[in-house]
This record gives C-alpha cells, structure tokens and sequence, in this order.
C-alpha cells in the first residue's frame, strides 16, 4: 500500500471540502422579487427589489426585522464583540469641551461629561455663576433628539434652536426668551436644510420646503426651497416669504444678516457646487440686488465694513480668492483682488476686525493672519501638522479661538491673542491615548493615470510590515469635501488592537482645490475609485497589510466609494462597509434631495453616455454571480432621509442574493437614527463596535491580543 499517495488524496480531498465550504453561501432572510423594468434610452433595466424603497410598507418593515435579526445572530458569535465595545465606552469617557462664545452678557460653552448621549450647553455670568442653559439629553428618553443649529440674535435676549428627531433632516424650531428660558410662539415644525438669522429683536430667516405628497416624508422629493421670515409674536402660518417657491424655484436657498444687521444675504443654488449671491440693504430698504448670477462658480459674503463687501470666490480663481466691492455696484466686473488666488486653496474667517486665510497643503492647514488690506500680518504658528477650526469672532474680539488635532493628538483647544499672535492652550482632552506611542506618516503613490495621491497612514510603534495588520482604508472622494486629519476614538481603539488606519486624499475632494474636484465628477467619476484602489494596492505593495487583512469604509458618498471599489474589485480587500452609501446610480435623484448631486454624479437621463456611464460602476446594478465578494456590512439607518435606506436595502439584497462563497453579507439599520449627524453616544459605540469586531472576525482573528 503506498500510503503517501494516500496522504496525497486526503490532503487533495481535505482541500476540496474546505473549498466547497467557502463556497456555500448562508442562508439569508428571504427577499422577494418582483418583475419591474424602467427602460432608459432603449435599454431595459430590471429592479426586482423596487418594493423596498417603500420605506413605510408592512413587506418593508417585516424584511427590516428579518435582516435586523439575522446581523443580530451573526455578531453575537463574535466573541470579542462586547470587549470592543468595553474598550470604546472606556476610551469615550472624558470630559469634552468647547471654545466659549460671548453672546450678550454671557458666556456659552458646551460640554458632555464622558458618556452622555448629547452635549450639553452651558453659560457663565459676568459674576462667574455657571448653569445648564440647554440639555438636549432631555429632548427624548433615549437621547435620540438632538440639537442641530441654534441662534441668539445680537442682544443675546433671544434664542432660536432647531431640533432633529431620529436623526431626520426635517427640524423643528424652538424660541425662547434667554432670561426666563421660557418658551416664546409655537414650536415651528417642517424644516429643512435651514440656516436661523436673527435681525434685531423682530424674529428671523429661515429656509424650508413644502412637505413632499408622493412618497415618505423620509423619501419623498423635495425641490423647491423657501426662504421665510418669522415675526416674534405670530404664528409660523404667518409667516412672510422672501424668497424661493414657483416664482423662484432653487433646491437650496440659505439667507443670513450681517453682523452689522444692515445687510439680508441669499445665497441660492440647484446643486452642491455652483450659486447665486442676492443682497438686501435692509438699512436703506433696497430690493434684492444680485452679486452674481448662474452657476458658473461659488461665491459667499465672508466680511462688511460699510458700504464695502468682501466675498469669498473661485470665480476666475479655481483655488479661490478674496475680493472686494461696494453695494452701490456689487457686480463681478468691479471685483478688486484682496487676497489673490495661491498654490493652496483658500478658506477664510474673520475675527477681530482681521481676515484669517485657512490654505490646505496636502490635506494639512495652514493659517495666515490679514488686515483688512490684504496685507500679511504675520503666519500663524500651530501646534503641529494636522487641521485647525475657529477663527471665527466678532470684530471687537481681542482674542480667538482655534483647535488642532491630527489622527493621533486629540483635539486641543487654543486661545489665540489677535494682536500679539500669541497662542496659550485653553483646554487639553484628558483622554487616556498617548501620541508618542504612534506614528501618523504621509505617503505620496500613483494612481492608474499617473496622479500623485497623498496618503496618510496612522499606527502603533513597533508594528512591523508582515503583510498581516489588519488595515482599514477610508474614503470619501466627492462633493469638494476634504479629509483633513483629526482624532477618533474609534480609530485609536482600532490602532490600539494593532490596526493601521489610512486615508487617502482621492479625486473629487477638494484638497488640491476646484480642479482636483473637477477631476472625480460625472464621467470622471471613476478617478475616484481607481485612486482608491491604488491605495490599496500600495499598501499591500508595501507590507502595510494584505488582502486577508484589509477592509474597505466609507459613508454616504464615501458609501458608492466602496460599493463601487468592492464591485469592481472584489478581490482587493477581505471585508467592506458601505454606510448610509448612495448605491443605486440610476435613481438617486428621485429622492429627497437628490437631484442637488447632479453636479458630482450626472443623471441616468441627461444623456446616453451619461446613463451608461453611470450604470458601468453604480454599486447595485454590478453585482454578478459567480463571484465571491468580501465580507460585507451594508451601514444605514432608518430615519435616514439625505440617502435613504433604500438604497443600502437593494444593494444588500442583491448582494445576498448573489454571493457565491461564504463570506457573510449583513445589513445593520440603525433604528431612530439619520444619515449621521446627532447620533447619540450609544448608537456610535455599538456600530463602531460591530464594525471592528466585524472586522477582525472575518480576518480570521479570535481574540484580541
């Protein structure tokens, strides 16, 4: 008997059972199909989960409980599951404070104590006696209703405040007498996408739409924006609109009063890049005068000093500029350069009476302090490399304040003395990380056309590149939005477990200004994600990580970013998280507010090439059988109404659907929960828990070390 040919057969049986185990997909919740076909430009396209955009039918919610109970029964076997989220409470559980802001004869500051669900806001008297102004702990029992804007008009005798329940976008408004705390008028309810300005002690501006009448309320489209004034003392049906509606149809229109309180601002647009500037003298009782029309580039009112006005452009200026001109004749053609236009793209604040120029050089901040001239006064010294906030004041403040941090130094937050330039720390978070025990290192490597991509890369001392750390590669690419480096607890817990963390600064952001954004829209969208995988592939070039050990994340538009990457690419990474993603490209303009991306993604109707663009990379329609894709958590919640839940409800089905190995596909939907913002404590922690749980898990790792 020969008993190595024997050996030979087990090993060669043993290795067909393993692999016909990897291939046999679990059992998921069942999904029905229907037969639904849209057709765009002579090509039929089915959609057999249309059923599910129907966010409040009785076949919708019996498969959310489904596929909530099936995530459930996944996780719970992850046995360090509840370690993590031990070892994120323990990290989150330091005091947080804000920069004050004077407002009146009082002091504002928020803080939250460690763990409580919503931050607090605070005033302090001229006498020192410090109380609790606002708890928006105690809007709702589960710490689910949260602050979103609030606005003391200029006396600080008058407060109005917006709240978001469940994490929706439509707010309510509450205003209150600032002595007594009492309430004043009804509670103003259905609004969206809103700024609050006050002028004087009338009442104040804010924006909303008519509620949609097709649909949810969470799906439902809304167009057509209004801006209102609202008079103390009458009632929100009285209210007085300025501006928007038929007459004036914009998807968004936000209107601001100066700090002088002489001029009514508007800006308008029809898409998140591009508008329109409108204003009002209110002093001298003028009509809407425009700035610019079209949309054509971005303008924005940043500073008034009398009749002068200095606007924020990058009109002729893809990197922007700061110029200046008067309201007798605001229009582009008497545009004097204050700051010109630099290598670096330009953000501005005011404080002071003094601008304060933000230039971003390779995703790093850098701050330079002008007067009203536009001449230098002097280069802000900061801490060190990483993203600053603030400089924003009042212009008889003396002193500013700004925080800095980076992916390992917590924020901290510094008084700025605006004359001498001297900076003194104001409050350090005492949470329990130490910096020095982390490296956070700036790569530059190249994309598939040859663009040079800055990637930073943050760990723990003394990991050593084995081609096995676990690896989280983070996203967004879109919207000119850029990722600026700064703090998470969660990443340090993932970095603490021997994790590496890297953000790439990919096309569509806005980190080398309007032509690096310009570079990942419509039918240069596919930039984006190339870049993306570029940087996986350098890592894994380089030993960082490997394919077994690395998993893709990314939220909203951050989400297509790794529903793209992950269809394109499914062998690139071991495990994936699309949260709250925009991943069917052929109707994601036909909800809520949709239609405002066009700008970025273009629209399955605006022309063939435009459709079939789209449907070559959108998430959903590039699912195929036969392939095995990486462990995957679809992340979205239920009260989502920026990318509804649909979208994450179809792509997990079809995913489930088509699986063709035994890499697990699950769908968590956050209940009482939004696209992100006003989340409370507990909800971060527990996805945050399952995400790096998840993670290593489906890495092949068993317990922490």
């Amino acid at each position: 008997m020969n008993y190595k040919k024997i050996w030979v057969a087990m090993a060669v049986l043993s290795s067909i059972i393993v692999s016909s185990q990897n291939l046999i997909p679990l059992k998921y919740p069942e999904t029905k199909k229907i037969k639904h076909q849209d057709t765009y430009f002579g090509v039929k396209i089915s959609d057999p989960y249309r059923w599910l955009e129907n966010d409040q039918s009785e076949d919708t919610k019996e498969w959310v409980k489904r596929e909530l109970n099936f995530t459930h029964a996944y996780l719970e076997k992850i046995p360090f599951r509840e370690q993590i989220r031990q070892q994120l409470l323990d990290l989150w559980n330091y005091e947080k404070i804000s920069a004050p802001f004077k407002i009146g004869k009082h002091t504002y500051f928020y803080k939250n104590e460690g763990l409580q669900s919503q931050n607090v806001l605070y005033r302090r008297d001229d006498k020192g006696i410090t109380e609790i102004f606002l708890d928006s702990n105690k809007f709702s029992n589960r710490g689910t209703t949260s602050l979103s804007k609030i606005s003391f008009n200029k006396k600080g005798n008058w407060v109005a405040y917006s709240i978001s329940e469940g994490g929706s976008d439509w707010n309510s408004i509450i205003i209150l007498d600032t002595e007594t705390k009492k309430q004043k008028d009804d509670t103003l309810k259905d609004i969206k996408f809103s700024a609050i300005s006050w002028l004087g002690d009338e009442g104040f501006y804010y924006s909303s739409y008519d509620k949609p009448k097709e649909g949810s309320v969470l799906s439902g489209l809304t167009d057509q924006h209004k801006v209102y004034f609202h008079k103390l003392g009458t009632s929100q049906a009285q209210d007085k609109l300025i501006m928007g509606g038929k007459k004036f149809p914009r998807r968004y229109l936000k209107a601001d009063v100066t700090e002088d309180q002489r001029y009514l601002i508007i800006s308008a647009a029809n898409a998140t890049n591009g508008n329109e500037l409108y204003i009002k003298d209110l002093k001298n009782k003028t009509d809407f005068i425009p700035i610019i029309t079209g949309f054509e580039s971005n303008v924005s009112l940043v500073d008034t000093d009398g009749d002068d006005l200095y606007l924020l452009t990058d009109k002729d200026a893809p990197n922007r500029r700061l110029v200046k001109t008067t309201i007798s004749k605001p229009t582009p053609d008497t545009w004097k350069e204050v700051i010109p236009e630099s290598q670096e793209p330009l953000d501005l604040k005011t404080g002071g009476d003094y601008f304060f120029a933000i230039y971003m050089k390779d995703a790093v901040d850098i701050v330079r302090q002008y007067n009203k001239k536009g001449e230098l006064v002097r280069d802000v010294i900061l801490p060190g490399k990483g993203s600053i906030t603030g400089f924003s004041g009042k212009k008889d403040e003396t002193a500013l304040y700004y925080s800095f941090t980076n992916y390992i130094t917590p924020k901290t937050i510094f008084k700025y003395q605006i004359e001498t330039g001297k900076s003194e720390i104001y409050h350090r978070a005492k949470v329990n990380f130490n910096p020095e025990d982390y490296v956070s290192e700036q790569v530059f490597y190249t994309s598939d056309d040859g663009t040079k991509i800055p990637m930073t890369i943050s760990y723990k001392k003394g990991i050593k590149r084995t081609g096995e750390n676990p690896t989280i590669l983070y996203g967004y690419g879109g919207f000119n939005i850029s990722l600026k480096p700064r703090f998470s607890v969660v990443n340090a817990i993932w970095m603490q477990n021997g994790g590496i963390y890297a953000v790439p600064n990919i096309r569509g952001g806005g980190e080398y200004g309007k032509k690096w954004y310009d570079a990942g829209v419509q039918q240069r969208k596919k930039n984006v994600f190339h870049d993306f995988i570029a940087a996986g592939e350098y890592l894994q070039r380089n030993n960082y990580t490997s394919k077994a050990y690395m998993a893709l994340l990314g939220r909203s538009n951050g989400g297509l970013l790794v529903g793209a990457t992950m269809t394109m690419r499914p062998d690139l990474a071991r495990v994936a998280f699309p949260g709250v993603g925009v991943l069917d490209m052929l109707r994601y303009h036909k909800f809520t507010a949709g239609a405002g991306w066009s700008y970025d993604y273009g629209t399955a109707e605006d022309s063939k090439a435009m459709f079939e663009y789209l449907k070559s990379y959108s998430p959903l329609h590039n699912i195929n059988r036969g392939t095995c894709y990486p462990s995957t958590m679809v992340i979205t919640s239920d009260h989502d109404d920026r990318v509804v839940p649909a979208h994450s409800f179809k792509f997990g089905a079809e995913l489930q659907a088509k699986q063709d190995c035994k890499n697990p596909i699950l769908i968590r939907i956050e209940k009482d929960a939004g696209h992100g913002a006003g989340r409370s404590v507990q909800q971060i922690v527990a996805e945050n828990a399952d995400l790096i749980s998840f993670a290593l898990y489906e890495m092949g790792i068993q317990k922490l070390k």
